[in-house]
């Protein structure tokens, strides 16, 4: 049994709980007095109920005693159970030494990180399995400081922290009782380096994840952000690559540095060279000045390229060496430039058919196709349609200064099903429209006004006017006039399609298609 007496600072109170033990014949196994709270402890084997509460009634009647109560450790117990419970959680290793290098304390880290037992360490000098750092000789110099250095403990390297204890003595003058090191493998520090460049995992919040393909991306997604090889996003048109790969730059240890975004499909050929590497300092007469282009603006952030298959088979080559090993030239300049970016592509062209045909470099699709993230359609991710469409009216509601409509069971029945092709960007965009407009508390299917729909026929005209024979005339017409251009004579047209000379050259004139009315 253990307790703690309340008490005042006098001469002889100590001695008079000891009297009070003696006289019940009570073991004393231990006592403690700390001065600065006015608290004794003492502990004892179990005594009976009776004898307690009569032992408990003598020591209140102390005088200069204020209360007395049961607890459950002793200071130096409760000091000792948490070091050891520090010690045993502690993911490194930790080891103690007395002044003769002598081992005193070592943790389970450190017996785990060693291969060795208890039994077979504890007591022993560290001195003869240490390489690299000797510690006897750091004990017994004039000044002894800490010291990080990188030591070998059998056969394992390691990377310590070696730090003194010193202990007060009586005249109050610090005594050197020992030292603790701190041990540190190279998977450690490992793990440790990558928790520190890791960025915002939270940046990831702002994508939608309910569905399970979605959550596999976003699983996918935070691991590759934390390298700096590229990522090529694969997905249609408005499936939200963009937002991907900005929370893939937020989550990588280029948080905080530019991020860059360039459409390649709205970069003239002319132009792009000189935005994305820049322009030298004698590019053009009585220039002095270059320019900065995009990688060498994003220096330790990240560039993203959206619809890298547009891009000219002449800067894939350029950007190919870049990739490579982070070096380019200006236009129009000798000298090199390095960098430090980190390219993040998207497309949602078939880029393995590109390569087929001869419009992507093969060595560049291999090397972007490394770390690939496909973003699903919204139509195969259900399960995060009804959740996007509450995301975005509530933040359309906000903005508009209004109250959030409710959408209606049939509503968000019909939102789930329909086939979305142009996916969230297009969920938006209807969801804006009927908000913006909608006058009740309720948003239903008919204030959507989406066009009908088909995966194998597309949009369908709903106030379609006319008879069969009008609409296969006009569905001629449209792929004769797509087709003219590349098969520009009646002949080539005709083989292509599989019919006669003359009914390709009667079907052209009927319907105005020559070499005059359709661009070649």
């Amino acid at each position: 049994m253990r307790l703690e007496i309340h008490c005042q600072d006098r001469v002889g109170i100590a001695q008079d709980v000891l009297n009070i033990l003696v006289h019940f014949q009570i073991d004393l196994r231990g006592i403690e007095v700390d001065p600065s709270l006015g608290r004794m402890y003492v502990a004892f084997p179990t005594v009976d109920f009776e004898r307690f509460q009569e032992l408990m009634g003598k020591i209140r009647r102390i005088t200069g005693v204020d209360d007395v109560k049961t607890t459950a450790f002793m200071p130096s117990e409760r000091e000792h159970n948490e070091l050891s419970t520090l010690l045993k959680t502690l993911p490194d290793g930790v080891i103690a030494v007395d002044t003769k290098a002598n081992i005193t304390i070592i943790n389970d880290a450190a017996l785990q990180a060693l291969a060795v037992s208890l039994e077979d360490i504890q007591g022993q000098s560290l001195v003869p399995l240490v390489k690299g750092f000797n510690i006897q000789r750091w004990l017994e110099s004039d000044d002894v400081l800490a010291q990080t250095r990188k030591i070998e403990i059998h056969g394992k390297r390691f990377i310590a922290d070696v730090l003194p204890v010193m202990v007060p003595d009586e005249s109050g003058h610090e005594i050197l009782a020992g030292a603790v090191i701190n041990l540190k493998s190279e998977s450690r520090l490992g793990e440790q380096l990558v928790v520190f460049k890791k960025g915002d995992q939270e940046s990831f919040n702002s994508i939608q994840a309910s569905s399970n393909v979605m959550r596999r991306v976003v699983r996918e997604a935070k691991k590759m952000a934390q390298l700096d090889a590229p990522i090529l996003i694969v997905g249609e048109t408005g499936t939200g690559k963009e937002l991907l790969a900005r929370a893939c730059h937020m989550a990588s240890s280029r948080t905080g540095k530019p991020f860059l975004a360039v459409n390649c499909a709205a970069l003239p050929d002319n132009v792009a060279e000189s935005e994305l590497f820049g322009i030298g300092p004698n590019a053009f007469a009585g220039s002095t000045e270059g320019k900065k282009g995009i990688f060498e603006q994003a220096n330790k952030g990240t560039v993203f390229l959206d619809e890298i298959g547009e891009m000219s088979r002449e800067i894939q080559t350029k950007l190919l060496r870049f990739l490579q090993d982070g070096s380019f030239r200006r236009v129009a300049d000798e000298n090199e430039v390095r960098v430090d970016v980190r390219v993040i592509c998207t497309t949602q062209k078939d880029l393995p058919g590109m390569v087929q045909d001869g419009r992507f470099r093969e060595d560049l699709y291999y090397r972007l196709n490394v770390l690939t993230l496909a973003l699903p359609p919204l139509r195969d991710r259900k399960q995060d349609i009804l959740p996007l469409a509450e995301l975005f009216i509530t933040r359309l509601s906000a903005r508009l200064g209004r109250k959030p409509p409710k959408i209606t069971d049939a509503c968000a029945q019909f939102i789930q099903q329909y086939p979305w092709p142009g996916n969230v960007r297009q969920l938006e965009n209807a969801l804006y429209r009927a908000v913006t407009l909608l006058e009740g508390p309720e948003l239903d299917t008919d204030q959507l006004q989406l066009p009908s729909y088909t995966n194998d026929f597309g949009y369908l005209e709903k106030d379609f006017d006319g008879t069969l024979d009008e609409a296969v005339k006009c569905f001629e017409a449209n792929l004769l006039r797509k087709l003219f251009p590349a098969y520009p004579s009646s002949r080539q047209l005709a083989k292509k399609l599989g019919l006669s000379h003359t009914a390709v050259a009667n079907k052209l004139r009927e319907y105005g298609i020559n070499r005059k009315s359709v661009k070649i």
